[in-house]
């Protein structure tokens, strides 16, 4: 009996040890300081540069659905020009998270260099030096609309507003000490691409630009992992806009049975995409996306067509858990 006291004893200090040697350690790794390149980018006052640049913002990039609180998303369907000025609360397994204020103002990026926002958006490390989670699929964005992005972003209006700062529970501090790296670039990065109906614009904007591939493929919502093939759908998260209902992400591949692309013509596509928001739950960005020029919707259509059909049904797109 005495030993078995002695071992049960001995267990309990070394587990408790265990516990605040890991407990140590993340507390430690909460700061971890990245390098990466500040990209040759500088902002124009070129007019032509500046309406491609909001267009990116408003239209293919989403950028407006949110850097604009949830209370604006009637607003941002509409396609009104709204100042991006933060505070879209995302309310994850990791944690709530804040969007940044965008605007010029010293609570935004009023005092960022146009070097350290390249930086950010193509490789993921804040003007601190910190990782930054990737929610924002801009990494491989060419030189030329990155350029034309910041130069649009750098004539919005001042508008004060301190977002708060991301909020962890202990499974996102876990995540942060110990699995989140910044993301870059997967390739060399294009200077330039051309626009057009054509299925290699619409490869350039599905996946480094309108997230198509990072939410119609199933993800680990802990570290934003991919765990499916992509585009065969699959992905399972809350509605921001009713948590009270989970949404399972559809498989756009062209597999006749199962895939969207399979049973849709490019006419199809296209008129879907205009009619905009048919699911109140839905977190696609609708509004944006519906403002999308036909070339665009086009060029999408193309590529997603072009993609290796997968059989891959989701399941139920919208399931009430609450």
């Amino acid at each position: 009996m005495k030993t078995l006291k002695k071992i049960l004893k001995w267990t309990g200090i070394t587990l408790l040890l265990v516990v605040i040697v890991i407990t140590l350690a993340v507390a430690s790794r909460q700061d971890l300081k990245f390098e990466a390149p500040y990209p040759d980018i500088h902002a124009s006052k070129d007019t032509a540069v500046i309406a491609r640049g909001k267009a990116f913002v408003y239209g293919a990039a989403h950028c407006a659905y949110c850097h604009t609180t949830l209370d604006k998303l009637p607003q941002v369907e509409k396609g009104e020009i709204l100042p991006l000025s933060g505070g879209h609360v995302f309310m994850l397994p990791i944690g709530t998270l804040y969007s940044r204020n965008l605007t010029s103002d010293e609570t935004g990026l009023g005092k960022l260099t146009d070097g350290e926002i390249a930086r950010a958006l193509r490789f993921g490390v804040g003007h601190d030096g910190r990782a930054l989670f990737n929610l924002m699929p801009f990494n491989n964005l060419s030189d030329e609309d990155l350029t034309a992005v910041i130069s649009y972003i750098r004539t919005l209006e001042p508008i004060k507003n301190e977002v708060p700062k991301n909020e962890f529970n202990a499974v996102g501090k876990m995540i942060k000490a110990f699995v989140l790296k910044p993301v870059g670039p997967d390739g060399e990065v294009p200077k330039s691409v051309t626009p057009g109906p054509t299925a290699e614009y619409g490869k350039y904007l599905v996946m480094n630009v309108a997230n198509c591939r990072g939410c119609h493929t199933a993800r680990d919502l802990h570290t934003g992992k991919y765990t499916g093939p992509f585009y065969a759908g699959g992905f399972k998260l809350p509605s921001e806009i009713d948590p009270s209902f989970t949404l399972c992400t559809p498989n756009i591949t062209c597999d006749p049975k199962t895939g969207m692309l399979g049973k849709w013509t490019q006419e199809d596509f296209i008129a879907r995409f205009r009619k905009g928001r048919m699911v109140k739950e839905s977190i696609m960005p609708w509004g944006p996306f519906s403002h999308l020029s036909d070339d665009d919707l086009t060029a999408i259509y193309k590529f997603l067509k072009s993609v290796p059909p997968i059989e891959n049904d989701p399941g139920p797109r919208l399931t009430k858990t609450i």
